[in-house]
């Protein structure tokens, strides 16, 4: 065994010390403490559901800022690789002049990088003890004995916490490092520590650029098409693959269903 390389790698039979239904509990808590007050606050606003159809513009930019932080800390708490849901999109919305969280562009922008930044960690929290209760099943741990996960983890323990900084930065629909992270079993505090930094950096500078710019709602629509054009990338290929496999199976003759007939039967 390489150095850098934990027992998680090479030895799946090892237990994890992860207590995944505790994690479960504290995020529901979580929820709840956001949730409650977010009801709350919304049921005490003028406005109805019709103003929002109406003017929706108008209606979100009149909106308390209380609330806009806490339905941006839950929507993104569940944007998961199990619900891939997009985020740069709302932290642009939150950073747009008119209907900013904050009165200037520093404070804007420390608000939605940092409640950003704690609601993704969350989400990707989810995700590590998600991923560490399916890797408990013999079927799924198997892939640790494969060559090219391996290679992949031996490339992920040489510097685990600034690949995940980055991966978190960056906004590709790739979940490779934070899978590897929870095979490897990498320690959730440093796990948690290299996502934030990652998010905060990335909502940083989504509400910067969106607020000194004056994007308005621009910048929101371009990163509503960017998720959609990189989901399509991620999606796409398999498929098509899927759609093509079907097709080459069904343009094939099922011979199983032709009967063979006597020797000597005219046809």
């Amino acid at each position: 065994m390489t150095k850098g390389e934990g027992p998680g790698v090479f030895e799946p039979h090892l237990p994890d010390d992860v207590t995944v239904k505790h994690w479960f509990a504290l995020y529901g808590v979580f929820f709840a403490a956001a949730g409650i007050p977010l009801l709350l606050l919304i049921t005490a606003e003028q406005w109805s559901w019709s103003t929002w159809c109406a003017s929706p513009a108008d209606t979100f930019a009149a909106t308390g800022i209380a609330i806009k932080l806490l339905g941006f800390a839950l929507y993104l708490s569940l944007a998961t690789t199990f619900l891939p849901l997009p985020t740069g999109w709302i932290a642009a919305a939150l950073a747009m002049r008119e209907v900013a969280v904050g009165a200037d562009v520093w404070t804007t922008t420390l608000l939605v990088a940092a409640v950003g930044g704690i609601a993704s960690t969350i989400a990707n929290l989810n995700d590590y003890h998600l991923f560490t209760w399916m890797l408990r099943h013999h079927r799924i741990a198997a892939v640790r004995r494969n060559h090219s996960y391996q290679a992949a983890a031996r490339w992920f323990a040489r510097s685990p916490f600034f690949l995940l900084v980055v991966f978190n930065f960056i906004p590709i629909p790739v979940d490779v490092v934070r899978i590897l992270a929870t095979s490897h079993r990498y320690p959730r505090l440093p796990f948690a520590a290299a996502n934030f930094i990652g998010r905060f950096v990335r909502y940083a500078v989504i509400a910067f650029i969106t607020y000194s710019w004056k994007l308005d709602w621009k910048a929101p629509v371009a990163l509503l098409v960017l998720a959609a054009l990189l989901g399509g990338l991620r999606i796409g290929p398999k498929l098509a693959r899927k759609l093509f496999a079907r097709s080459t199976n069904r343009s094939q003759p099922n011979l199983s269903d032709i009967k063979e007939r006597p020797e000597g039967q005219r046809v």
